[in-house]
């Protein structure tokens, strides 16, 4: 199965001048690439809440995170470090997502 970025559901739950929160579905045979976000100004900082692991796939892999509980609590700099999430392989990924940015 081939994924495009089509296929990836975003719901945007707050959107705010410094915080913004989202809901996301990754679907079956989706991946991210290697990418740093770019902003602005200021210092972005993201939660990633992984609401829901797929089954097989779908790895969270940064060069450095702030925190880390099991996979399923993540605090990083996307500003910062290189992050990515490999390819699902069976099933979906959904994600609770808070980007907060500081001047």
């Amino acid at each position: 199965m081939h994924a495009t970025t089509a296929n990836v559901k975003t719901r945007i739950l707050f959107h705010g001048k410094r915080l913004s929160i989202y809901l996301v579905r990754y679907p079956e045979g989706h991946k991210v690439v290697p990418h740093v976000d770019m902003i602005s100004g200021g210092r972005l900082y993201k939660l990633n809440c992984v609401l829901v692991k797929p089954g097989a796939g779908g790895e969270f892999i940064c060069e450095k995170n702030l925190f880390n509980l099991f996979g399923r609590l993540i605090v990083f700099r996307p500003d910062l470090y290189q992050h990515r999430v490999s390819r699902i392989e069976r099933g979906s990924r959904w994600l609770l997502s808070f980007a907060l940015t500081r001047p």
